[in-house]
C-alpha cells in the first residue's frame, strides 16, 4: 500500500475531487479523505502506479457543482453546557450567542474523528473559543460544539475537548437511517434554533451486522470472551465520512485462518482478544485458528496454533490464554454470515457497526455443511523463529515525498499500551509537534509535542493533526500487534533486514 497527500487543488473543492477520484473506476484505489488542505489517498501501486494517480489529480477540472455543495438545515437547541462561557468570552448575552451561531452558513470541510464528526467553518469571530484545556471523558452525543474557527457536531459518545453549546435534534450519523450521513464534505449548513425544552434525541443504537438467526447456525455462544468481534479484510473507501479502517490487526494470520479453509479471502471470522469466548458445535464444522494470543481446545483438548481442525455437533470449543501474543483469529468454513456496512462486515464499536458477542447468540455459516477440511497446519517465520527479544520495525515513509524521522532509528522503546487504536511507547523523546488535521495510514508513527511515539493502528481516527515519525512496515504490523506490555521495540531503516 503507497499513499500521496494531494495540495494542488483548491480546499473548497477538495471534497469534490475526493468524490470524483473515488467513482473514477481507477483500478487498485483504496480510499480519499479529503481535509482542510490536502486529498489522502492511499492505493496499491501494482494496480495503480503513482504516476497515473497523479496525472488523474492534475487533470482533473471541478464543475459548478464543485464548489456550492448541498445547503443542510439543522434544528438545534442552543443549552449547552459551556454556552455560559460563550456568552462571558464575547460579551454577548446567551441569546444573542445562539443568534450569532445560528446566523451563519457553515461549510463542512471534512467529517472525522468519529463516524460522522463534521469538521465545519468558520465560526464567527466572536465565538471562537479555544479548547478547553481539560477535555471532557465523555462528551453526550449529539452535542454541537466549537473550538476556535470550527464548529462541529458529536454524532457519538466520545472523550472531547470543545465547547458545548447545544444540542442537536437531528442525528448527524445514524447507520440505521439512509442516508447515514446527514452531512458531507462540501455541504453547507445552517443552525435553526429550536424552542428550549425540546427532548433529547436517544443515543444511536448499535447496528447489528450479525443476524439474529442464521440461515445455517453453526456454534452457540455460551460465554462471550473479553472481546470478541467479527473482522473481514477491513472498510475500504469509506473515511470520508469519519469511518475508521476497522479489519484485523493481524492480516496476515486473519488471511491465514481463512485460506487454511479454502474460504474467500474477505470472509468475515472472528477476532478473540485477552480471553476467548465458550461455544457449542451446534453441527459438525471445520474450524481455523490462527494468531499467538490463546490455544484453542475441543472439549478441554489443546489444538496445534495455526491450524485447522473439526467439531462434532454437541462438542464445546473454548480458548485458554498462550502467553505467547495478543490476538486469535477463529475462522469457520466458509466464513460467518454477517451482512455488511459500505461493503464491509468489520465491526467499529465507535460507529455503532456491529457488537462484541454475546452469550446465547447464534453464529452461523454463509453456506450449508461442506465436505470436512483435512488437518492443515502453517506457521509464519517468524512465529517458527520466536518472539522473544526486542521487536525490530523497519521505518518506512508515511507516504511519497516524505522522510522518516532519524531521531526514530537507534533508541529503545518500550510498549506502554496497545489497543485497536494504537500502540503508545515510552522512551526518548523525538520532535513532535502538530500540523493541519489530515488522513494517514494504518502503522503511521505519529509524534505529538509531548515526543513520545504513538502507532496508530486499525481504529485510529480518519483525521491527524499531530507530525508523522514514519510508517512501519505492513509486513512488520503482525509482530507488533502480538506484542505484549513492555516488550522493547526499536525502529530500523528499511532495508536493515
Amino acid at each position: 500500500m503507497q499513499a500521496v497527500y494531494w495540495r494542488d487543488t483548491e480546499p473548497a473543492q477538495l471534497p469534490a475531487l475526493a468524490a470524483a477520484l473515488l467513482s473514477s473506476g481507477l483500478p487498485g484505489l483504496l480510499d480519499a479523505v479529503p481535509a482542510y488542505g490536502s486529498l489522502y489517498v492511499e492505493f496499491e501501486e501494482q494496480a495503480l502506479p503513482a504516476d497515473t494517480l497523479t496525472e488523474w489529480l492534475a487533470a482533473w477540472t471541478p464543475g459548478d457543482a464543485a464548489s456550492t455543495g448541498r445547503l443542510v438545515e439543522i434544528p438545534v437547541c442552543y443549552d449547552g453546557e459551556d454556552l455560559g462561557a460563550a456568552a462571558e468570552f464575547s460579551g454577548l448575552s446567551v441569546e444573542e450567542v445562539a443568534q450569532r451561531h445560528s446566523s451563519q452558513t457553515y461549510r463542512v470541510r471534512a467529517l472525522g474523528f468519529v463516524a460522522g464528526f463534521p469538521f465545519m467553518e468558520t465560526t464567527p469571530p466572536e465565538l471562537q473559543l479555544p479548547r478547553r484545556a481539560s477535555p471532557r471523558a465523555k462528551v453526550p452525543p449529539h452535542s454541537l460544539a466549537v473550538a476556535g474557527a470550527q464548529t462541529g457536531i458529536y454524532p457519538v459518545e466520545a472523550p472531547g475537548g470543545w465547547n458545548l453549546l447545544g444540542r442537536t435534534l437531528q442525528a448527524a450519523y445514524d447507520p440505521h437511517r439512509e442516508p447515514a450521513f446527514l452531512v458531507q464534505p462540501g455541504d453547507r449548513v445552517r443552525f435553526v434554533p429550536q424552542p428550549a425544552g425540546a427532548p433529547l434525541l436517544p443515543p444511536i443504537e448499535p447496528l447489528d451486522l450479525l443476524p439474529e438467526a442464521p440461515q445455517f447456525p453453526a456454534l452457540e455462544v455460551g460465554q462471550p470472551g473479553a472481546l470478541s468481534l467479527v473482522m473481514d479484510r477491513g472498510r475500504f473507501r469509506a473515511g470520508r465520512f469519519g469511518l475508521v479502517r476497522s479489519g484485523p490487526l493481524d492480516p496476515q494470520a486473519a488471511a491465514l485462518a481463512n485460506d487454511l479453509l479454502g474460504n474467500h479471502p474477505d470472509a468475515p471470522l472472528l477476532e478473540l482478544h485477552l480471553r476467548g469466548p465458550e461455544l457449542s458445535a451446534l453441527r459438525d464444522c471445520s474450524l481455523a485458528v490462527t494468531g499467538l494470543g490463546l490455544t484453542a481446545l475441543v472439549d478441554g483438548q489443546p489444538q496445534p496454533p495455526y491450524s485447522t481442525f473439526a467439531v462434532q455437533a454437541g462438542q464445546r470449543v473454548s480458548f485458554r490464554p498462550s502467553g505467547q501474543g495478543r490476538v486469535t483469529y477463529l475462522a469457520i468454513q466458509s466464513g460467518f454470515e454477517a451482512s455488511t456496512f459500505m461493503d464491509s462486515a468489520s465491526t467499529d464499536l465507535k460507529g455503532g457497526l456491529g457488537q462484541k458477542l454475546r452469550r446465547g447468540q447464534l453464529l452461523g455459516t454463509a453456506q450449508p455443511m461442506l465436505a470436512p477440511v483435512r488437518s492443515r497446519q502453517f506457521l509464519p517465520w517468524w512465529v517458527r523463529a520466536g518472539t522473544g527479544g526486542p521487536l525490530h520495525l523497519r521505518l518506512i515513509p508515511a507516504s511519497t515525498g516524505e522522510a522518516a524521522e532519524p531521531a526514530l532509528l537507534g533508541p529503545t522503546y518500550r510498549i506502554r499500551e496497545l489497543d485497536r487504536m494504537g500502540a503508545r511507547l515510552d522512551g526518548p523523546d523525538a520532535p513532535g509537534g502538530e500540523i493541519t488535521s489530515e488522513g494517514s495510514p494504518v502503522g503511521t508513527v505519529q509524534l505529538p509535542p509531548g515526543g513520545q511515539p504513538i502507532i496508530l493502528l486499525n481504529d485510529k481516527g480518519t483525521l491527524g493533526g499531530y507530525r508523522r515519525g514514519g510508517r512501519v512496515h505492513p509486513d512488520d504490523l503482525p509482530r507488533l500487534v502480538q506484542s505484549g506490555p513492555d516488550r522493547e521495540i526499536r525502529f530500523v531503516a528499511d532495508g536493515i533486514f
